[in-house]
């Protein structure tokens, strides 16, 4: 019998990959300026840093792990025994043994960064699953990112150029430098200056972000990717030679060209220093470019493939129903060619499966044990038609039935043992069903008798969009697991919640 196994590979040492490029790093520093042995220093380096960092790097190791197995308490427990306690500890230790040329500033430094790499990561996951979502956050794209810094630097050099002002500190012959100041007083009594400066700053960036939005807009996504890398050079070159003439006159003209320092550019717009500027725009900017230019690209294919797996997933569901359907109302005319007493009673007991099978059924998630009320109304009513003697067991061990899980999916197996195994049997028949389950993984198993030689137990469409459901909901975080001993028929499910 098959046995369905999902497994995807991810990248589950990743932070301990990054952690450990910041030991290597912090080793390198040390040993830049060596000029013996520095293999030797190197590894001195990596040995005492690494030991500072033991904590840091076990907990990396096996981070994604401690996710999957703990609860949300017990996980921030361990992180603050890991970056808040035990990191502080080995450093403190590590400050006992005295190693040529890592010192205790080296050591402090190594932990205050893994620390404050451990905060940036954890605010990285933060704006990957929340922040970069919001709908107004997504709308901004990086050209207008871009566009925005531009006019923050622009405001923040003007502000700290004004507060400079009349400032012996910063006042040179003939120029002015700009320092490090905020000084509301003065950006109020010299706001004509602070208005004439941001103007100014303003234009000098916006020139930059002219070729930048051009290479961004025309160059790169019409040029290179449709005419090739060398028609997408000499059409860099074309561009400069177009417009750094008339920008670099433009900034000449600028009052505040020879304010600050020096003139920044030559007076003569033709130099060639201009226009290497211009190309170290476009160049540099070239990485950054593609890379957005891939990012629209992956979220198209992205956003397709969304929508193609929930278009399968509602035919899946759509399938289900009708199916579930059909078996019931068979059930249904059983017990009125019998004339049961319970004719009524399994009418109203229907209903309330089918309003849950359409209702629920189209919702993501429902709550375990809605899925557990819904399976035992099945079963009550399948037992009441069936003339022969069913030996049925249910085991539950559920420590929390609050937890979620998408609905319909554990009925198909009790569907397909009734179907192809309680049914068709002369004599009697056993179901034997079994759910395990906590906060973070369920394990549901369902044993039932058949007959070898009628049509195979896991066979029709329940099964089958079972996989492809499980596949669509669950990638990478379920087993199905199908097999047959003797006359018995056993098909074991492992999810882990998401």
């Amino acid at each position: 019998m098959p046995n369905t196994k999902n497994f995807n590979p991810n990248y589950k040492h990743q932070d301990f990959f990054i952690f450990t490029g910041l030991l290597l790093w912090v080793a390198i520093c040390n040993c830049y300026d060596q000029h013996t042995a520095v293999w030797l220093t190197y590894a001195t380096c990596i040995l005492t840093l690494g030991f500072c960092l033991l904590p840091v790097l076990m907990f990396s190791f096996f981070k994604q792990a401690l996710k999957e197995k703990l609860s949300n308490k017990k996980y921030i427990l361990y992180w603050c025994g890991c970056f808040l306690i035990l990191l502080p500890v080995f450093t403190l230790l590590a400050t006992q043994f005295q190693t040529e040329p890592v010192d205790l500033s080296d050591k402090l430094t190594t932990a205050i960064g893994a620390l404050t790499l451990e905060l940036l990561l954890i605010l990285n996951q933060y704006y990957q699953k929340k922040v970069q979502h919001i709908k107004w956050i997504k709308k901004i794209g990086l050209e207008n990112a871009v566009l925005i810094s531009i006019v923050l630097i622009a405001l923040s050099i003007s502000i700290m150029a004004v507060s400079s002002l009349n400032n012996p500190v910063y006042q040179r012959e003939g120029f002015w430098l700009i320092g490090f100041e905020f000084n509301i007083r003065q950006l109020l009594h010299n706001f004509g200056a602070f208005l004439s400066f941001f103007s100014q700053f303003l234009i000098m960036y916006l020139c930059g972000y002219l070729l930048f939005f051009i290479n961004s807009r025309w160059l790169v996504p019409k040029i290179l990717k449709e005419k090739g890398l060398l028609i997408y050079l000499l059409s860099v070159s074309a561009t400069v030679a177009l417009l750094y003439p008339l920008l670099a006159q433009l900034l000449i003209l600028l009052p505040i060209n020879t304010v600050f320092g020096r003139s920044i550019f030559e007076a003569n717009p033709f130099e060639l220093e201009n226009a290497f500027g211009a190309f170290a725009i476009m160049l540099i900017s070239l990485p950054v470019v593609l890379a957005l230019q891939w990012g629209k690209q992956n979220n198209i294919i992205l956003s397709l493939e969304k929508e193609k797996s929930q278009n399968e997933l509602d035919l899946l569901k759509q399938q289900l129903n009708p199916h579930f359907f059909f078996n019931t109302l068979n059930n249904l005319y059983a017990l009125s060619l019998q004339k049961s007493d319970k004719t009524p009673e399994s009418i109203l007991q229907l209903s309330e499966l089918m309003r849950y099978t359409i209702y629920k059924g189209k919702e993501k998630t429902v709550k375990l044990a809605q899925e557990l009320d819904y399976i035992t109304d099945y079963i009550q009513l399948q037992q009441i038609r069936l003339r022969k003697t069913l030996h049925f067991e249910f085991v539950k061990q559920v420590s929390n039935d609050q937890v979620e899980i998408a609905p319909l999916l554990l009925i198909v197996f009790i569907e397909n043992a009734f179907k192809h195994g309680i049914e068709p049997a002369d004599g009697e028949a056993s179901l034997k069903l079994s759910l395990i389950s906590n906060t973070q993984t369920l394990t549901f198993c369902a044993e039932n008798s058949f007959d070898p030689e009628e049509i195979g137990p896991d066979s029709g469409i329940g099964i089958d969009n079972l996989r492809k459901r499980l596949e669509l909901l669950y990638p990478g975080k379920h087993t199905l697991d199908i097999s047959t001993i003797g006359n018995i028929f056993k098909a074991e499910l492992k999810l882990q919640f998401t």
